[in-house]
Order: C-alpha cells, then sequence, then structure tokens
C-alpha cells in the first residue's frame, strides 16, 4: 500500500530561526490537499501559552503528580505528547529526541526536565514505565532517571494539555478495524520553568544544538519564534479498500537516502572526472612521469 508522501513536501525538522512562516492563505491551501482526517491533527504553535499546571496525572511510578511539580520556577522543561503503543512515529520521534539530548551538554534533572504525556486514556502507568526504562537504556545515563517523567491520564486531563499547546489528533481504527491507534503529528516543545511554550521542534529528528540554545534561553523565561508548520504524520491511506490506518510518513529515512545517494553520485562524478583529466594529462605529448622522467 502506498503511503500518504504528499506533495506537501514534508520535512523531518524545524530549526527555530528567522523563517517565513506560511500566510494563512497558504495554510487554507495546503489544508485543502490534506485527507480529511488529517485536517483535524494540526499542530498550532502556541508559543507563550500557560501550561495548565494544576493538571492531575499518574506518574511512570504508579503516583499521582500534577503537571506543575515539573515546573520549579528553575529548570525549563521539555515536553513531548505521544502514545506510548504507537506502532510507528511516536518511537521515531523519542528515538530522535533521545539522539538529540545525547548530544547536548546538558543533564536531565539537574539542567532540564523531561516531561512526556501519553494522550491516549487507557495507556497505564506500567506501560509509561517500560517506555521510561527502554529510553532511559538507549539515553545511557541511568543517572539522569529522576529528569525523566513519563505520564499517563485521563482525556480531560490529556486534553487540556493539548489544547495548551495546539496538538491536534484524532482516534482511527488499525489494521484490525478496531479504535486503538491516532492519527497524529510529531512535534516536541521547549517549555519555561514558569510553565510558558518557549519553542517548537516539529518533526521526528531535532538539532541538538538549536534544541540546547532554546533551553538555554526558556531558563531566562525567553519565548521563541514561530516555525514552519511542516509535518510529519503519523497516517496511511490504503485507496484499494478506502479505509485509512496509521502509518509513519517515513520523510526522515526517505529524505537520507535521497541525500546520500546524491551526494555518492556526486563524489563518483568527480572522482570519475579527477581519474579522466589525470589520464588526459598522462596521454599529452612532454608530460612527466613521476621523478622528472619524461615519457616516451
Amino acid at each position: 500500500m502506498l503511503s500518504a508522501l504528499f506533495s506537501l513536501g514534508l520535512a523531518s525538522f524545524s530549526l527555530p530561526c528567522r523563517a517565513q512562516v506560511p500566510t494563512a492563505a497558504q495554510v487554507a491551501d495546503q489544508n485543502e490537499q490534506l485527507p480529511t482526517v488529517l485536517r483535524s491533527v494540526q499542530i498550532t504553535q502556541h508559543l507563550n501559552a500557560q501550561l495548565p499546571l494544576d493538571t492531575r496525572f499518574v506518574d511512570d511510578h504508579g503516583q499521582p503528580v500534577t503537571l506543575g511539580q515539573y515546573f520549579d520556577g528553575k529548570l525549563p522543561v521539555i515536553l513531548t505528547t505521544v502514545y506510548y503503543n504507537c506502532p510507528m512515529l511516536c518511537p521515531e520521534e523519542m528515538d530522535g529526541l533521545t539522539s538529540a539530548l545525547e548530544m547536548v551538554h546538558l543533564t536531565p534533572g539537574k539542567d532540564f526536565q523531561v516531561v512526556v504525556i501519553s494522550f491516549d486514556p487507557t495507556e497505564t502507568p506500567k506501560l509509561a514505565a517500560e517506555k521510561k526504562a527502554l529510553y532511559l537504556k538507549r539515553y545511557g545515563r541511568p543517572s539522569t532517571a529522576d529528569g525523566w517523567h513519563y505520564l499517563t491520564g485521563s482525556q480531560a486531563s490529556v486534553g487540556s494539555v493539548t489544547r495548551a499547546i495546539g496538538f491536534g489528533y484524532v482516534r482511527v481504527p488499525g489494521p484490525d478495524g478496531n479504535m486503538n491507534q491516532y492519527a497524529h503529528a510529531s512535534a516536541i516543545e521547549v517549555v519555561t520553568p514558569q510553565g510558558r511554550v518557549a519553542q517548537y521542534f516539529l518533526g521526528v529528528e531535532f538539532p541538538p544544538q538549536a534544541v540546547a540554545d532554546s533551553l538555554l534561553a526558556a531558563s531566562g523565561g525567553k519565548v521563541g519564534i514561530r516555525v514552519p508548520n511542516i509535518l510529519t504524520y503519523c497516517y496511511r491511506y490504503n485507496p484499494e479498500i478506502d479505509k485509512r490506518s496509521l502509518m509513519v510518513v517515513r520523510a526522515v529515512q526517505i529524505g537520507g537516502i535521497a541525500t546520500v545517494a546524491s551526494l555518492g553520485g556526486f563524489l563518483f562524478f568527480m572522482f570519475r572526472r579527477d581519474i579522466q583529466l589525470a589520464h588526459q594529462q598522462d596521454l599529452q605529448p612532454g608530460a612527466e612521469r613521476p621523478g622528472g622522467m619524461d615519457k616516451g
């Protein structure tokens, strides 16, 4: 089945730099090209929005918590909303975040907090703990466990947070026909120690230096700027049976393959040209052999 690699030019990430933001007309035109279900899973950037810090969740130890417990007025927070049983996009996003943090010279729990919220209200603290253990092991710094927080909560709790950050998602049927999967896009948010949204990173690959810079800026209460809404979706459309199911739009992998192939072709062409030029020079009358010896 063909994936929904739309003609929107989906990209893997957006840097928090000064880039042209699409106009309302361009966004409307873009949305018209999307399948209907994806029009409700956009990410609307609510910069400087206050998170609902009194919202109640359950942490990966099974203990009741409030979102505000992770905002102490001192440390910025990396916030992301996923669902732990996601078969495709969410693991890619968490892998990307973990890889980026491996190259950031800041320490979770000491310099910033990581808060991951499941937007599937049926998921359990046990599952949250399993995912935390998986990514903490992948991160390779078990001493930072207190800086990673995997939460679950009710639909009302989840909804209050996703509305605050402008994160849209919709439940859709999985391959078995049951309504147990979601169509959604991918993003992380950097949030100030006071709980205000400071920066968005879209996609599943996050530039480490930009993440580090955003954390440092957010620690001082600074809010960044909007980035272009170039989204990576978790979604598939099956035209044969006219049903929709989820998949990761592997824009990152496909873009990477295309880049490597292009670079490889360019290098092959350059090497081949150098060899041909050397060979032509070798054949010219009076050309010298190595060591200063004339040919012929």
